[in-house]
């Protein structure tokens, strides 16, 4: 069952609340088109050229390494997956502090109480918090989010917030709630995509080891390594077209097909080929399980420009 939770104009869409609000398959989010057609997250990479970095790029992250969906339903006890929640202009902004301060876009930020957080309220993990005002196509995104004085306000490692009418970058060299300084709810997979059977978008993974450099859109890196053998922050990799996901469940084939077309981007430092999505009560755990047997051997970098060191 689909539950909503309502409170000041707000709409909790931990994705599992998300069916209404999904328009079509294309990638959208009530009235809102998650950035133009020509961004780069919405970039069809199925004929680019082959990084000549690629073989290297997969052995480091692990090429018998099999992919992990880092999203699904609970796993002892707490949510699995990024969660998000849309709101309206109805909802009242309340300030954030920041961490890293001057990364971070000042606010205020539209987060009512009942927001999620990554993880769940008592996460030690990036309990990241994303919300989507549905009346201004506005993204909000928080690292390390907590509530203070009962969530009157929040305090945050980072926070950034994105137009999605727009292809505006964060500035150079700026982080955002994610360490590759990209957005993160346009990279998640979501159930509803997943069901309509056709995913729109590149999708967000994490890797262990990166190098000091990031390829735009990514606008920073978090590493001080100079291996020119690991893949620096914003590296795209797509599933090989020769791979074949016949044999798997409807839902990874829907992704598999996402992976060839659009591909996936290197967005933070993590586990080896974590795959990002939503938190969704009503995902199938075990046909999730198949993207666990594909291998990073059937994965190729591509080229999408320079790599920026500084």
């Amino acid at each position: 069952m689909t539950l909503v939770l309502a409170l000041a104009g707000a709409t909790v869409a931990t994705a599992s609340a998300q069916a209404a609000q999904v328009s079509s398959v294309r990638t959208t989010l009530g009235s809102c088109t998650v950035f133009p057609a020509s961004n780069a997250w919405n970039k069809d990479i199925s004929k680019a050229k082959v990084h000549k970095k690629s073989a290297a790029w997969v052995k480091t992250i692990g090429a018998n390494t099999k992919l992990h969906p880092d999203f699904g339903t609970s796993w002892a006890g707490s949510p699995i997956g990024i969660p998000y929640i849309t709101v309206t202009n109805s909802t009242p902004k309340v300030p954030v502090s920041f961490t890293y301060k001057s990364e971070s876009d000042k606010g205020p930020y539209p987060i009512p109480k009942n927001a999620p957080i990554e993880g769940g309220s008592k996460s030690t993990g990036d309990r990241h918090v994303i919300v989507v005002n549905t009346s201004t196509c506005t993204l909000y995104e928080l690292f390390n989010a907590r509530q203070v004085n009962g969530g009157t306000s929040w305090k945050a490692g980072s926070g950034a917030i994105f137009n999605l009418k727009s292809n505006k970058l964060r500035p150079a060299g700026w982080t955002s709630a994610d360490a590759a300084g990209l957005p993160i709810f346009p990279g998640l997979v979501r159930y509803d995509e997943v069901k309509a059977g056709k995913i729109n978008h590149a999708l967000r993974f994490t890797v262990s080891q990166t190098q000091a450099g990031y390829i735009s859109p990514a606008r920073h890196f978090a590493s001080s390594s100079k291996d020119a053998n690991r893949p620096p922050m914003g590296a795209r990799f797509r599933l090989k077209a020769s791979y074949s996901c016949a044999k798997y469940s409807r839902e990874v084939r829907v992704i598999c097909a996402a992976l060839k077309k659009y591909g996936m981007i290197v967005a933070d430092n993590g586990s080896n080929w974590y795959v990002s999505g939503a938190h969704d009560s009503r995902w199938n755990d075990d046909a999730l399980g198949d993207l666990k047997k594909i291998p990073g051997s059937a994965f190729e970098a591509v080229d999408t420009g320079a790599i920026v060191t500084k």
